[in-house]
């Protein structure tokens, strides 16, 4: 099993958490915003309990608020990973 956590794996968890929020899946791309994928604050403590569980990788307040878009967040865990 391997301890490296790349960039295409993440993204499919992010896009698959996104599409069960509701999010239009085919709006869903790395420089789609938060807002016009119409995640909210909730939507986004959920994902980053997903991420946890997933990849270890834990989001504080101020980690969330400076995650403006989807490659944002996937760079963010990448690099946490």
């Amino acid at each position: 099993m391997s301890t490296t956590t790349d960039a295409t794996q993440v993204e499919a968890t992010v896009y698959k958490a996104l599409e069960t929020f509701g999010a239009e899946p085919t709006a869903i791309n790395r420089g789609a915003t938060f807002e016009e994928l119409d995640i909210d604050s909730l939507d986004l403590a959920e994902l980053s309990q997903i991420v946890e569980d997933e990849y270890g990788v834990k989001f504080n307040s101020s980690d969330v608020e400076n995650l403006k878009t989807v490659g944002d967040a996937v760079d963010f865990i990448v690099a946490k990973a």
